[in-house]
């Protein structure tokens, strides 16, 4: 079951979606998420489902690899959709007592079920397809705007790029010491929930005491190499955007004059030091 959850796992790969821009991957990940959130019937969610699936087509991973995906998350997903069985109107097909299931509880539970696992397919292609690396420049790119108020986006954008990356490894450490405690006789499977949560606890606490030994680790390790946060940090690689057409090149660049401007401006925030949001504006939209 743990070996299941591929969240955070990359597929090495050169087709199409591997090598688009991660910023373009990731803005294109979340306007999909948004959309299968507003879809209200089947026909809109079907066309986000078809769209998922040419992207799995294209970024030429195994399906096996998204059907793991998928088995690591079954239990929510039937859960969720047995919730959902017994809301809606229609036609009443089963009644027990005050429990009925009706048409559209099924409705309701095959579009609940659809619209969690497409959302998990998506989420899959961004992280099969994606790198750490790649991801933590594409997240403090696309976030780059807040530095204006001052937030450390960079900070921001390792942290989340180090919690996905040690998924899959805090996994594999968790599966090792079940089977260790389960070579011991401790019996993680039968009894009721209570009990399975209290022989839950020789795991949890071996794993809590592994997970904060790697952290220290790791920090020491980026001490080591004099890390310092993203203030005059290279990248080994630099993504820069082709040019597609004159108009686009020549709207953009004015409307990241105008957006410099208006930043500069004094009448955009009521302070005394503007020079920290003019050389930011200077910097990244001239």
């Amino acid at each position: 079951m743990i070996k299941d959850v591929t969240l955070g796992q990359y597929f090495p790969g050169k087709s199409i979606i591997h090598q688009l821009d991660p910023r373009v991957k990731v803005l294109l990940t979340l306007v999909n998420i948004v959309f299968i959130f507003i879809a209200g019937n089947f026909s809109s969610l079907g066309l986000m489902t078809v769209f998922t699936l040419v992207a799995m087509l294209l970024s030429g991973v195994p399906f096996t690899r998204y059907i793991r995906s998928i088995r690591g998350v079954l239990f929510i997903v039937l859960f969720t959709s047995i919730l959902n069985l017994f809301y809606g109107g229609g036609t009443v097909l089963v009644q027990w007592g005050f429990i009925q299931i009706t048409t559209g509880g099924i409705r309701n539970a095959i579009f609940i079920a659809v619209r969690i696992v497409v959302l998990i397919l998506m989420s899959s292609i961004l992280t099969y397809t994606t790198s750490p690396t790649q991801l933590t420049d594409a997240l403090e790119r696309l976030m780059k705007p807040l530095k204006i108020f001052r937030i450390k986006v960079h900070e921001i954008a390792m942290m989340m790029t180090i919690a996905l990356r040690f998924v899959p490894t805090l996994l594999e450490e968790t599966d090792k010491i079940m089977s260790a405690q389960k070579a011991r006789g401790a019996d993680l499977e039968s009894g009721g929930i209570i009990s399975r949560v209290k022989a839950l606890i020789p795991v949890l606490i071996p794993l809590f005491v592994s997970s904060f030994r790697r952290a220290y680790d790791l920090a020491m390790a980026m001490e080591c190499r004099c890390y310092n946060g993203g203030k005059g940090r290279t990248k080994m690689k630099i993504y820069h955007r082709k040019r597609c057409c004159n108009f686009f090149d020549y709207g953009s660049s004015l409307c990241r004059r105008c957006t410099a401007q208006f930043i500069c401006s004094r009448k955009l925030f009521d302070i005394k030091d503007i020079s920290i949001y003019e050389e930011f504006a200077f910097e990244n939209f001239i």
